[in-house]
């Protein structure tokens, strides 16, 4: 049993304190630290590196794997505008998976061990250190395996044309998730529109992290009850 009083130590790598942490962690995690240096995850120099990764590494690796999935579906009979309504129809089906996902799995609440530290690794350190901007993008290697049950439910579910253009949909739909949220935290935006976007994103760190959970847009949230109110929290007396 995990001790109740044990402390983390920021000092120190911190993916395999978490999991002592047993109940307490879903309140630790929760209690942001506002530092635009991160803290370092695992004392071995190599798995170190594979937990950092700089916004534009998105875009470069996956806008290529974009474009040759488009190129499949075109070599296969889809015209241009097939193609079109297959990404935007691949955007909109990425668009439910970001609100289903950070809704359900990254604020899904742990205990164990395991669980508390496999949390960590997937969402509680973007939580814990929200402005680590090393941090805020997932790695290409983990959205590669992460991203192979939605190709064969695609390709179980479409036509051999529709399925590289539908998955290449999917794709872009993540990659303008992956850059939107590195701009929310990083960016400074001068439109309504963009200053509206951060405000709600950076309220669901800060105030409410049990709502606002679309990054790319507040639809989902409004569409199933979550959209944060903008009135004053009332704290219990």
């Amino acid at each position: 049993m995990a001790s109740k009083t044990f402390t983390v130590d920021l000092n120190k790598p911190l993916v395999f304190q978490v999991g002592h942490l047993g109940e307490a962690y879903n309140k630790w995690v929760h209690q942001p630290i506002v530092s635009k240096e991160g803290p370092r995850f695992f004392g071995n120099d190599f798995l170190e590196m594979l937990t950092r990764t700089v916004w534009w590494v998105i875009p470069l690796v996956w806008l290529p794997v974009i474009s040759w999935l488009v190129s499949v579906s075109l070599s296969r009979g889809l015209t241009p505008s097939d193609v079109a309504s297959c990404l935007a129809g691949g955007v909109f089906i990425w668009s439910l998976l970001e609100y289903t996902l950070h809704r359900f799995l990254f604020h899904m609440e742990t205990r164990s061990y395991w669980g508390n530290t496999l949390h960590y690794l997937l969402h509680g350190c973007h939580h814990k250190h929200p402005m680590d901007g090393l941090r805020l993008v997932f790695p290409p290697a983990a959205t590669a395996i992460l991203s192979v049950p939605l190709w064969v439910v695609i390709r179980l579910t479409s036509t051999p044309a529709v399925a590289p253009a539908l998955f290449g949909g999917g794709l872009l739909g993540y990659v303008m998730y992956d850059v939107t949220h590195y701009y929310l935290h990083h960016g400074k935006p001068t439109s309504g529109l963009s200053q509206n976007l951060k405000r709600y994103h950076l309220n669901h760190h800060f105030r409410i992290q049990s709502q606002g959970f679309g990054i790319t847009s507040p639809l989902w949230d409004r569409a199933f009850g979550t959209y944060p109110s903008t009135k004053p929290i009332q704290e219990n007396k």
